[in-house]
């Protein structure tokens, strides 16, 4: 592993407006070309969090994911980031990872949210993604995934030498103000639990459904420290060290320790 450098995009999305975020996102990440290793946008980066955006849902051959690549390609780094995505006569929360050569993996939200009524509009993932991109294992989840500890558990891998099974946990969020302390809390429990880095991502703003977004996005050590963080709009980027993750490891081998376990669907 060598370090990596991850970029994370905290924005204002425009409510039901693909173009114009497209546009927006754009403007907000041109500045990190050749900069950066991973670009991390929000949850629904196109659309907002709407229950009624499944009816202009793209497909993987649609204009968002295109849009993805050229960036991914222009700025050579990774992006990733969710959309609501139609396949199979289902429509998805669809998080994308893109690489410069024009790859694409997926995940699709495990945990949906019936607070808000998202389990009746969209179809629920089954298998956590895990991506190998220079040199480091990532784990990529959606928003109310960060409240269900075990999908996300990091676990002794027995074909990589009971090696952990990722080295960074990645969070897209439209997580509402309301519930913010919740927010930053979890993201903190989730590295230090987990022995990695954490990568949280919201948006900030207000939806066209009048709920407010603090954001309080935040990069995260696997001590549960801050490495960069903000409010409002705003891009912040850090280096994450692979020898210091190493060296802790070694040092505190915590994930030796936990139960083993089957998760089932």
């Amino acid at each position: 592993m060598q370090d990596l450098r991850v970029s994370i995009v905290q924005g204002d999305t425009r409510w039901h407006d693909p173009a114009g975020n497209r546009g927006y996102y754009a403007g907000l990440i041109a500045p990190l070309a050749g900069n950066t290793d991973l670009v991390v946008l929000p949850e629904t980066f196109t659309s907002g969090f709407s229950n009624e955006a499944v009816t202009s849902a793209e497909d993987m051959q649609g204009e968002t994911l295109a849009w993805m690549r050229a960036q991914a390609q222009k700025l050579d780094t990774a992006i990733t980031g969710s959309v609501q995505l139609r396949e199979a006569g289902a429509v998805f929360n669809r998080l994308l990872f893109v690489t410069p050569d024009g790859r694409v993996q997926h995940y699709d939200k495990r945990h949906l949210f019936t607070f808000a009524g998202e389990h009746k509009r969209y179809a629920a993932g089954r298998e956590r993604l895990i991506v190998e991109w220079r040199g480091w294992r990532i784990c990529p989840l959606v928003c109310y995934d960060l409240r269900f500890p075990v999908f996300a558990r990091n676990r002794p891998d027995p074909t990589r030498g009971n090696a952990p099974d990722y080295d960074l946990l990645i969070f897209v969020a439209n997580w509402p103000a309301a519930r913010a302390y919740a927010w930053q809390t979890l993201l903190r429990a989730r590295a230090i639990e987990n022995l990695c880095y954490v990568a949280g991502v919201n948006r900030t703003g207000r939806d066209g459904n009048a709920l407010e977004y603090s954001g309080d996005s935040a990069l995260i050590d696997f001590l549960g420290q801050p490495l960069a963080e903000g409010e409002g709009e705003f891009v912040a980027s850090a280096t994450l060290s692979a020898k210091a993750l190493t060296d802790f490891r070694q040092r505190f081998p915590a994930l030796d320790d936990g139960d083993a376990f089957v998760l089932s669907h």
